[in-house]
């Protein structure tokens, strides 16, 4: 089971949400909150994936989701946003957020983002990837980032793509008919040639660099 956390303060909210994971057969929601009590919520549930709302009059989510990458074992923490929060969306992707789901997403969506998180992936609305990306990659960050991905060889190219589809290892190992460990180790090296970012944040880059399908060229 995927035990997850919704933090969002709109019980309304907290509540279509917690309808919607209901209806997958592998989801338990062990926990659903506002801001204040989000951290002990979702470390003494021991909550695989956070589903995590942005902004909130309480303890705001950026500070919520400093406190929850700071923990031993850090749970995947996708952000729940709307069209109109850039600013903070571009300040979640710096602190470590696995990804950014509006609110109002597909219900199969939501629940295939979930999946996706606990397998070790990225999630990226379409609806605020293009945000994301202007608010990140200034000019000087995509000449860097461009000249880092020429520098990467074929298969390490290749993963990045998959990672730009927000493929955790498991799927990208099947994807290209490799072991796992083998996947993992590809990604270690890549990271590290990108400057050491995250799994989303080279999600970004391989769109910006149009190693994604749909992606900018």
């Amino acid at each position: 089971m995927i035990r997850v956390a919704v933090v969002d303060d709109e019980r309304l909210v907290r509540s279509g949400l917690r309808m919607i994971l209901g209806t997958a057969p592998d989801i338990e929601l062990v926990a659903d909150c506002g801001g204040a009590e989000a951290v002990d919520a979702v470390l003494d549930n021991a909550a695989d994936v956070v589903l995590l709302d942005i902004r909130m009059p309480d303890v705001d989510g950026l500070t919520v989701l400093r406190r929850l990458r700071a923990a031993p074992e850090p749970p995947a923490v996708a952000m729940l946003t709307t069209f109109d929060a850039q600013e903070y969306l571009t300040a979640a992707l710096r602190e470590g957020a696995a990804g950014f789901l509006l609110k109002d997403s597909d219900p199969e969506q939501l629940v295939r983002a979930v999946r996706t998180l606990a397998g070790g992936g990225s999630v990226l609305d379409p609806g605020v990837t293009r945000a994301v990306i202007g608010g990140y990659l200034t000019a000087e960050d995509q000449a860097a980032a461009a000249r880092a991905v020429r520098a990467l060889t074929p298969r390490e190219s290749e993963v990045l793509a998959l990672l730009g589809e927000g493929l955790g290892n498991a799927r990208i190992a099947e994807r290209m008919g490799l072991a796992p460990s083998t996947v993992k180790d590809h990604v270690r090296a890549l990271l590290g040639k990108l400057g050491g970012l995250n799994r989303v944040q080279a999600a970004i880059l391989a769109d910006r660099a149009g190693l994604v399908a749909g992606g900018p060229r």
